[in-house]
Parts: structure tokens; C-alpha cells; sequence
């Protein structure tokens, strides 16, 4: 009979960890033990892997999702971060989360607001069911604060603040080491004065470790600026464009062992008018739109590297494309993703580098759009603060430390 109730409490518990956040959520009610399995870490982790399974599975009918903010005319909108969220009027935001299906067609998933918070909202990335936000522009480092935000389950986390001796320059990303199931924020921070260190912060420890950034590691190489393009998370590690004096090389660094590298570009590398780090087809590649050639078109060169950390490895394919354009991401299959100015306004396109076909997706009045290869609720920061219908001046006292 007790191996019979052992058996039945793995089924439920099975069936439990694939059920969507919404029906988990009213399960809580049912009893004592359903609230203490349903809030349990360890069953939130084995919920978001299956969320996590279950998103890549499904990879394969569609090329991934975008999450876009309707457009604003507000005139105060800062420009440092990938998306910038911004309300001068108190108000939440609302951010419409669509799949992009492999005919270039696009469903509404999901709608919802991130909450004003604290002095305006910029979206710093999404991962696996979590917003990383911050309240101002990321190169105020003095003054920024950090937010994680849940919108399946309306939960939001303060982030501990850690602020340095000497005001620096620095970018942050979000991102999941699935070696350890973990959430990490990772803040790469160059300092006016000289030297550089990465700052990790891990969720489930709620701290930060500092790593100095030692040139040992990095062949010789000095830091001098860190590029103002977004950073990526890619294989476990964050990336971001660096400069020496006279080199300009991809800073790499693991957030599970704090191994830090440089990566060096290709040897007839030319920079252009603007660069961007992103994932094409599985690979860390180097987006770069430039007008190099005189008197004729614009092109972009999609520089990717086949065997990862390998300088040997970079391969490049050149296609025609206007400079004015801001990469979103790589879709699965390899498409650009571009939001792109022209006399009619802003669009956003998909690129086939390979066909070299263009298709306006269709998206009306967007200002901010960011691309995700997977879009999964889940139940972390479950016993975050629930902000929901709460005013503003009574959230400093509900915000999980």
C-alpha cells in the first residue's frame, strides 16, 4: 500500500510539473500539500526544465518569438539599452509577445505589463519565463538599480545592489546556466581610472561575485572601451565588443567558472558602422553593417564562427543591405531579424541571407521589439512580491530582498 501512494504521489507530481503556471497557481488552493509541492524549488526547477524541453521541441514549427512594446510618443527615451521601456505617467507597460511561424506569419501568444517601477523601466533581456529590468540607462551605474519580473505569475524581485568604489562604464545581460539551473546577471564594467571586472549576480543565492578581468587571461589585451551594442549571452558565457588601444576583440566571459578570454575577430575583420553579436544557427557570429565599398551599395557581413573560441573558424558571407538598421537577433532558422528606417517610418523585416528575400512582418507602431528563441512561463520568483493592482509608493515595502 505505501509503494502504492509513493507510485500515485510521482504521478501527480509528474503530471503537476507539465501543467501550465495558471492552473498551477489555482492548485494551491486544493490543499496543503499541493501549495507545498507547487511552491517547493526543486519542483520549480523540474517545471521549468519541462517548459524548457517542451519550448525546444517545438523549435521546429516556427522560428521563434518576438516581444514588442506598442509605440509611445514619449519624447524622453533612453537610447543605451537594447529596449528601453519608459512611461513619464506612472502607467505599466504594455509588451505583446507573438511566435513568428515559418511562413512569416505572425499569433499573438500572450499580452501583458511590466509595472512602472521606481523612476521608469528598461528592459536589459529575457530568459526562460523572466524579465531583467534596470531603472535607468545602464552607463549610470551609481545610480541603477536591478528588477527581475515574472509576468506569468505577476512576481518581481529587487536585486541586491552592488556599487563600486569608482564610477565606471558598463553593460549588462541576463541569462541561464543550465549547468547549475540558474539565473545570472552579469555586468561587465570598465573603469575610467584603468582595469576591468565582471560582476555576476546568481538567484538562487540572491549575491553578487566580483572577477577581475586579468590580461593573462585575455593574450596581452588591455580594455579600454566596452562597445555600446547589446551584450550576448551565448554557451554558457556572456560576450560583449571590446577595445584595446589598437584592437578591437570579443571579451568572453563564463559565468560557472569565471574563465575570461579574447576572442579575436577575423584577420580582414573591417568594422563598419554598426556591429552586433548574435547567434546564427547555433554559432556565435559578428553582424556587421558597413558602407565600405564606394559607390556601390550597402552590405552586411555576417561573419560566424564554426568551431566556438576558434579564430581559424570565422567564415563570411556578404549581402546587400541599407546601414540604417538595428539587428533584433537571428531567427532558428537563420533569418535577420531587422528593425529598419526608412521615409515611411520604422519596420521590422525578415532577411534570408541565403535567398536574399525581404518581408516586412507587419508589426504596427513598434518602438521596442526584442527577439527570443524560446518563450516559456514559469514559476520562479514564486514567493517574490505580487505587485499587482498595488500603487507605486507601497511597492518599496513589498519588493523581495
Amino acid at each position: 500500500m505505501e509503494k502504492q501512494q509513493c507510485l500515485l504521489n510521482d504521478i501527480v507530481y509528474d503530471i503537476l510539473s507539465r501543467m501550465p503556471v495558471k492552473s498551477l497557481i489555482r492548485f494551491r488552493c486544493v490543499s496543503k500539500s499541493f501549495d507545498s509541492t507547487i511552491t517547493d524549488p526543486k519542483f520549480i526547477a523540474t517545471h521549468l526544465n519541462q517548459a524548457i524541453s517542451l519550448s525546444n521541441n517545438n523549435n521546429i514549427t516556427h522560428n521563434g518569438y518576438l516581444l514588442y512594446t506598442p509605440h509611445s510618443s514619449s519624447p524622453d527615451i533612453e537610447e543605451e539599452l537594447h529596449t528601453v521601456v519608459h512611461n513619464t505617467d506612472h502607467t505599466p507597460t504594455e509588451v505583446h509577445a507573438v511566435v513568428y511561424n515559418t511562413d512569416h506569419s505572425l499569433t499573438e501568444v500572450s499580452s501583458f505589463e511590466i509595472p512602472y517601477v521606481l523612476g521608469g523601466t528598461n528592459i536589459v533581456a529575457f530568459c526562460n519565463g523572466l524579465f531583467c529590468l534596470t531603472n535607468n540607462s545602464e552607463n549610470n551605474l551609481a545610480d541603477q538599480s536591478l528588477y527581475l519580473w515574472n509576468p506569468s505569475i505577476r512576481m518581481f524581485k529587487m536585486v541586491p545592489t552592488q556599487f563600486p568604489d569608482r564610477l565606471p562604464v558598463s553593460r549588462v545581460t541576463f541569462g541561464f546556466a543550465h549547468q547549475n539551473n540558474d539565473f545570472k546577471i552579469l555586468r561587465l564594467v570598465c573603469f575610467a581610472s584603468g582595469g576591468a571586472e565582471a560582476q555576476v549576480y546568481t538567484l538562487s543565492t540572491n549575491s553578487w561575485k566580483k572577477y577581475e578581468i586579468s590580461l593573462e587571461f585575455l593574450n596581452g589585451l588591455s580594455i579600454h572601451y566596452i562597445c555600446s551594442s547589446p551584450c550576448l549571452f551565448f554557451n554558457g558565457a556572456l560576450h560583449s565588443m571590446a577595445y584595446d588601444n589598437n584592437q578591437e576583440f570579443i571579451l568572453s566571459f563564463d559565468v560557472d567558472d569565471g574563465r575570461v578570454r579574447g576572442i579575436m575577430p577575423p584577420q580582414n575583420y573591417v568594422s563598419g558602422c554598426s556591429e552586433f553579436l548574435a547567434v546564427f544557427k547555433g554559432s556565435l557570429a559578428l553582424i556587421v553593417f558597413t558602407d565600405e565599398v564606394i559607390g556601390e551599395n550597402d552590405v552586411c557581413d555576417i561573419w560566424v564562427m564554426k568551431e566556438y573560441g576558434v579564430s581559424e573558424s570565422w567564415t563570411k558571407k556578404s549581402v546587400p543591405m541599407e546601414i540604417n538598421a538595428n539587428l533584433i537577433g537571428c531567427s532558428v532558422n537563420g533569418e535577420l531579424l531587422i528593425e529598419q528606417t526608412s521615409h515611411s517610418g520604422v519596420h521590422i523585416i525578415s532577411f534570408d541571407s541565403e535567398s536574399l528575400n525581404e518581408e516586412n512582418l507587419g508589426i504596427p507602431q513598434t518602438r521596442d521589439v526584442i527577439y527570443t528563441a524560446d518563450f516559456v512561463e514559469s514559476l520562479v520568483l514564486l514567493n517574490g512580491a505580487d505587485i499587482k493592482n498595488q500603487r507605486l509608493d507601497k511597492i518599496k515595502h513589498q519588493i523581495c530582498g
